[in-house]
C-alpha cells in the first residue's frame, strides 16, 4: 500500500530546498525508485514537502541518501508524518 509522507521542517526556504534538489540529482537520487509523487509547498522560511511512496522500504532507502544531505544544508526535517494512503487519483 502506498504511503503519504509529509515533512514539516522548523525552517526551510526556497534556496535551501533548491540546493537539496540539486544535491540529490548529483548523487543520482533526483527521481528515486519508489517515489510516486513529490510536492514542495509553503512560503518564505516555511516550506514543507509531501511525497507518496510505493512502500516503507523505498522511503527508508531514500532516507539513507536524503538525511546526510539535509544535515549538510542545515535542515532539521523533524519526524515525518507517515500514513497509508486511502486513495490515489491521477490527473
Amino acid at each position: 500500500m502506498p504511503l503519504a509522507v509529509m515533512f514539516s521542517p522548523k525552517s526551510m526556504n526556497g534556496d535551501q530546498y533548491d540546493d537539496i534538489i540539486i544535491r540529490l540529482a548529483e548523487v543520482g537520487a533526483g527521481a528515486p525508485h519508489g517515489r510516486l509523487y513529490h510536492a514542495c509547498y509553503g512560503t518564505g522560511d516555511s516550506l514543507h514537502v509531501f511525497d507518496v511512496w510505493d512502500s516503507q522500504e523505498s522511503f527508508q532507502k531514500f532516507g539513507q541518501t536524503l538525511m546526510p544531505i539535509l544535515a549538510e544544508v542545515g535542515i532539521d526535517a523533524g519526524e515525518p508524518q507517515i500514513n497509508p494512503t486511502h486513495s490515489l487519483i491521477p490527473g
